[in-house]
């Protein structure tokens, strides 16, 4: 604790130093509407949430391999990282089921959820904007949005009419890392009301390098001290081969996504229709397929040995190939009927498969997921009141099969209503509060039916001042159902090296939330600080235990060891303090800008014991110079020990990550319009070995090590 009150000083002593936003950003920050909020559109400080939104620029500047790692700098933000393949967004230490990823304001419908080496369908190298709400959004979103929101808007179904007849955004780079190109074009057509949006992107990376072991020295030494062998064991130069140096092997990403969209722009109406289909395959390092078949065979050395290498060099390349087709209807049009000020109606249609394969040609296992889902929001205006009413719908069906499927086929069915209200007075003070009630159901072919009646509400009070504070308070009531491997799991799943049991039992998990905020802007100054409480009960986590496995109680099957979905209270605490300071003729003549964000959060369990994969406390700090076209940057991200890990986890080491960046604005040289800039990047700069405590893999896979990344981005 003592360690955490000198760091908040210290963050609030450099954020008072000038470690800030610049204030031209801290500007646009404050005026981007926040669509993903419940009720009215409103502000990003007009909210007592945590509210980001990145616009493309900031997306593209951040821009990593997957949605989590490219989101990873934010305040309250961490990752799941599972080596460039897949990763998930964690908000204030919670992640996976408990964060909802949108795309335009509905669910992905596919399995990341379910497994962190499963890639979420919804990315930023297309996205036009990226919305993240920490704290609960369950109002709006469900239970399953219990920690936050994240949601990806890809702009393909335009609700207003662009200004210009054509546009284009085109951009590119190459990565020295994993020696990997990265390219994304955009392209949008207006011809009277009508509006026609074509985007691509394509990833092509092959394994990246890392600072040194893939294996980390915690568990080299766990493992050795397993072995009972002394120093000078003949197994400790398995540590040291070529294959567990310098590059983590079976790494490598290759994505491609197209979309299309066609909209139709009235006065008060719009209507549109958008498709977009994505393909990915991509290696999962750091674990084997067959572990338990492996063991059996080296029970029978002298069997078959030289069929035996060849099935060890063969499950040393699992990967997932996967698809999915997305199609989007929306639209909205403009009311005048009584109470009623206007209506948007949203519905996304999704097929989604993917295989896993043991190697080349030897499927291990088979998911597929199928649903729909639809959202009708109307606003809402009783004198001074405004808000929104709604319905929310979704029907999905999850199958999976093969020998690794440790999930059995599950429908789920979900309908829920749903109202926020918002009052302001002319003081500057304002309430808000809403209420959702929701029935879940989830229908498993093995374990039959159960059905979860959920009830979510918040209350919340705020003050604008005139000397340009913002205070606000809410509390907030969620309930969230378990979903399907909480439930029903039973069998081993090799990306988290477990043999994972669920419980179909489970009852419904319930959080009482608590956040304040205080916020600040002056000229060239923005200064924030929010608070949050989140006291669960009922919470669901995976902890090592027992099973009854083939007619016998065992710790250990296939291989793998046991892991239980249980329940237990657990209290989160924690916050982001962040700021912003611009010098508009600073040091050299240049426009200098300075970031600064420190968060942390707490989680322990009713026992005394840690909640796994809670990130450490983080600060982000960074410091920008502007000449005219030119510009320069530096970031970093200093990351503590993480020595508070759950049952059956080891401890974290924590890292000191810099990053360079220069760039040119060729817009002042008459190529392209605004936007468009030639960039270099020095990531990691420092070769620094730095493995997230959020992630499955954090002691098999590091993160990659010094990258060089050159680009180009044209907008036209």
């Amino acid at each position: 604790m003592s360690r955490f009150l000198l760091l908040s000083a210290a963050s609030v002593a450099s954020l008072s130093l000038g470690l800030t936003v610049q204030a031209e950003e801290a500007v646009s920050v404050q005026e981007t509407i926040i669509v993903t909020t419940p009720g009215p559109d409103r502000a990003a400080d007009e909210l007592i949430g945590n509210a980001t939104a990145l616009n493309r620029e900031q997306v593209l500047e951040n821009l990593s391999s997957t949605l989590g790692d490219s989101l990873d700098r934010e305040p309250g933000v961490a990752t799941t990282f599972f080596g460039q393949g897949a990763s998930r967004p964690v908000l204030r230490g919670l992640g996976a089921e408990r964060v909802q990823v949108l795309t335009n304001g509905l669910g992905v419908i596919d399995v990341s959820a379910a497994s962190p080496d499963h890639q979420v369908t919804a990315d930023g190298i297309d996205a036009e904007k990226i919305e993240i709400l920490r704290g609960p959004a369950a109002l709006a979103y469900g239970g399953q949005a219990i920690g936050g929101v994240v949601n990806v808007i890809d702009g393909l179904i335009a609700e207003e009419l662009p200004e210009e007849a054509f546009s284009a955004d085109l951009f590119g780079a190459y990565n020295s890392a994993n020696e990997g190109s990265e390219l994304a074009g955009r392209g949008q057509f207006v011809s009277g009301p009508f509006v026609f949006t074509l985007s691509a992107s394509q990833r092509d990376f092959d394994d990246y390098d890392i600072p040194g072991f893939a294996e980390s020295d915690r568990l080299i030494a766990l493992e050795e001290a397993e072995e009972d062998h002394d120093h000078e064991h003949e197994d400790e130069h398995d540590h040291e081969g070529e294959e567990a140096f310098g590059t983590l092997e079976n790494s490598f990403l290759e994505t491609q996504t197209l979309a299309a969209g066609l909209s139709w722009v009235g006065n008060d109406a719009f209507f549109g229709v958008a498709i977009r289909q994505q393909t990915a395959e991509y290696g999962l390092p750091g674990h084997s397929h067959a572990h338990g078949e492996h063991e059996d065979e080296h029970d029978h050395d002298d069997e078959d040995h030289d069929h035996e290498e060849e099935h060890d060099e063969e499950e040393e390349n699992p990967f997932i190939d996967l698809e999915q087709t997305r199609i989007d209807v929306r639209g909205g049009l403009t009311l005048d009927a009584g109470i009623f000020t206007d209506l948007t109606a949203s519905a996304s249609f999704v097929e989604y498969e993917h295989t896993e394969f043991e190697a080349p040609g030897e499927a291990g296992s088979f998911f597929e997921s199928e649903g729909f889902e639809t959202r009708v929001e109307a606003g809402t205006e009783f004198g001074n009141v405004i808000g929104a009413v709604g319905l929310q719908y979704l029907d999905k069906e999850l199958d999976a099969s093969g020998a690794e499927a440790f999930l059995s086929p599950t429908d789920t069915q979900s309908f829920a209503v749903f109202a926020y209200q918002t009052r302001e007075w002319d003081s500057g003070a304002g309430i808000e509060g809403g209420l959702r009630l929701e029935n879940t159901e989830l229908d498993n072919i093995n374990f039959g039916s159960r059905d979860f009646s959920l009830l979510s509400g918040s209350f919340g009070v705020h003050q604008h001042l005139d000397n340009g504070w913002f205070l606000g308070a809410q509390l907030a009531y969620t309930q969230r159902a378990p979903n399907e491997s909480e439930l029903f799991a039973f069998g081993p799943h090799l990306a988290t090296e477990q043999f994972e049991v669920g419980d179909a039992n489970l009852d419904k998990e319930t959080g009482f939330n608590f956040d304040a905020t205080a916020r600040w802007t002056g000229d060239n100054v923005r200064f924030g600080v929010n608070l949050f409480a989140a006291d669960f009960d009922d919470f669901i986590y995976l902890t090592p235990g027992v099973t009854t496995y083939e007619g016998e109680v065992v710790d250990e099957a296939d291989g793998l060891p046991v892991f239980l979905f249980v329940q237990e209270s657990a209290t989160f605490r924690g916050g982001e303090i962040y700021g912003g300071l611009t010098i508009p003729e600073g040091p050299m003549g240049g426009e200098w800008d300075f970031t600064a964000g420190l968060d942390f959060v707490d989680a322990e369990l009713d026992d005394g014991g840690n909640v796994p994969f809670v990130p450490p406390v983080t600060l982000n700090a960074g410091a920008s110079a502007e000449w005219g076209a030119f510009e320069v940057g530096a970031h970093l991200t200093w990351a503590d020990d993480q020595s508070d890990a759950g049952a059956g986890q080891l401890e974290t080491d924590g890292y000191t990550q810099l990053d360079l960046r220069a760039e040119l604005d060729l817009s002042d040289f008459g190529i392209g319009a605004d936007g468009t800039e030639l960039f270099i990047e020095a990531r990691n700069v420092t070769d620094e070995e730095i493995r997230y405590a959020t992630s499955v893999l954090k002691d098999v896979a590091p993160a990659p090590g010094q990258n060089t990344r050159i680009g180009l981005r044209l907008s036209f």
